[in-house]
Order: structure tokens, then C-alpha cells, then sequence
């Protein structure tokens, strides 16, 4: 006679189970909040078209060329640091990562389930933009490994800086510094506006930025040209390091 063991199973799910689950929650969560996806959606594709149409400025021809790398790098800002800097602040503030330290999904686990879902929005931004800058005009070049490689390293250059904000400031400070950095680099850092308006010192210092050194990249890999520069890819290799490091050394989770 077979004897049926009910004892119930008091281990947790495996961790790619556990991180699965966190990561929808957090996509959700980030999908759910109206400020966010203003900022994360409708501003850099309301930015594309007014920039592409009107005559704002003073860009290279064609406009739109010109726009839509700038557009996808500032994008990846707006989410993987503005974005995720502001909502993690205020996680923090509410005592919600100190109760999600307490759970069986580990800190490390938590980090990756927020940067899954800081990647799925991306992936519905990207398709966005990029379908909104093909109805202006705009011709697909390049090579798609490049610009795929070039936004998962601006991910993780801007998720780790986001973060190490986010663990060291106030809330309200995160909400206040995440906003003016996000401004700065729009203006300061060749998204909208070509590096070359400003002087040749200045523009060696902002070529050191990271949305800098995405954005030429972008434009780089969606152009003939037959490589991405070596000094945009170590500039935000270096950033993505020195981020992540940091915010691992100094994140402060109450």
C-alpha cells in the first residue's frame, strides 16, 4: 500500500522562480504609475516629433537622423535612472525594501528583478521611438547587435547610478537631484542638441558624460559608419563600473 506524504513543502520556490515573480510585480508597478510612464514614454516621444518637425534649432540634416539616437539614449536615462531613482527612493523611504529584505527573494535577486522590468519598459520604448521615427521619415541603418549592446550598457550604467542615488540621498532629495540631472543632461549632453553649439573645452568635458557617450554611440551604430568609437564604449564602461560598485558598497536599504 503506497502511503501519500502531505507534509507540506516548506522550502521556497527556486530563485529564477522567485526573481520571475518580483520582476512582473515591479513591471507592473512601473507600468501602473502615470507620472512614470510620462516620463518614460511620452516625453522622449513628444521631444522626437516637435524637434523633427518644428525648427527649434539648429541641427544637422536630416533632423530626424539626428533625433532618434538621442531620443532611444535619452529614454534609457529616463527609466533606468530617472525613473527607477525616484521610485526606489521612495521604496526606501516607506520601509518596502526592508520588508522585501526580509522575504526569501535576496537583495541581489531584488536588484535583478528591477532591472528585468527597467528592460521590458525599454524594449516598449525602443519599439516606440523607432516606429515613430520611421513614420517621420527616419531610415533604419546599422547594425542591430550594435545599438542592442550599446542600450544594455547605458542600462546598466544609468540603473547603477539611479540606484547608488536612490540608497545614499532622501526621497525627497533622489526626487529633486534625479529631476535637475535628467534636465542637465537633456540640454548638456548632445541629445537634442549637437555638442559642437558649445566651446572646445566644454565640449572634452561633456563628451566625458554618459548620455554623452550613448547617444554618440547610437548615432555612430545607426549609421554606415563601421564601427562604434572605442572612446564612447570605454566612457560608459566606466561609468557602468564605477556606478554599480558604488551603489554595491553604499546602498543603504532603511
Amino acid at each position: 500500500m503506497t502511503v501519500l506524504d502531505l507534509t507540506p513543502a516548506a522550502a521556497p520556490a527556486s530563485l529564477p522562480r522567485r526573481i520571475k515573480a518580483q520582476s512582473v510585480m515591479e513591471l507592473r508597478l512601473l507600468l501602473r504609475n502615470g507620472e512614470q510612464l510620462l516620463l518614460t514614454i511620452v516625453i522622449p516621444t513628444l521631444l522626437l516629433v516637435a524637434f523633427a518637425k518644428a525648427p527649434i534649432a539648429d541641427l544637422p540634416r536630416p533632423r530626424v537622423a539626428f533625433l532618434v539616437p538621442g531620443v532611444l539614449a535619452l529614454a534609457v536615462l529616463s527609466t533606468a535612472f530617472t525613473g527607477q531613482a525616484i521610485a526606489t527612493g521612495f521604496e526606501r523611504r516607506y520601509g518596502v525594501l526592508r520588508r522585501l529584505g526580509t522575504t526569501a527573494l535576496p537583495r541581489a535577486g531584488l536588484l535583478v528583478a528591477k532591472t528585468a522590468a527597467v528592460v521590458a519598459v525599454e524594449i516598449l520604448q525602443v519599439a516606440l521611438l523607432l516606429l515613430v521615427g520611421l513614420a517621420l521619415g527616419w531610415s533604419a541603418r546599422g547594425s542591430v547587435l550594435d545599438v542592442a549592446a550599446l542600450l544594455l550598457l547605458g542600462t546598466v550604467t544609468f540603473s547603477g547610478l539611479g540606484l547608488l542615488m536612490a540608497g545614499t540621498l532622501r526621497a525627497e532629495a533622489t526626487l529633486a537631484a534625479a529631476n535637475l540631472v535628467y534636465l542637465l543632461l537633456l540640454v548638456l549632453g548632445g541629445v537634442a542638441f549637437p555638442l559642437r553649439d558649445f566651446g572646445a573645452g566644454m565640449r572634452r568635458v561633456l563628451e566625458l558624460l554618459p548620455i554623452a557617450a550613448l547617444t554618440d554611440g547610437l548615432r555612430a551604430a545607426l549609421s554606415t559608419s563601421p564601427h562604434v568609437p572605442v572612446h564612447d564604449i570605454v566612457t560608459l564602461v566606466v561609468w557602468a563600473a564605477s556606478g554599480s560598485l558604488l551603489a554595491a558598497r553604499l546602498f543603504r536599504w532603511e
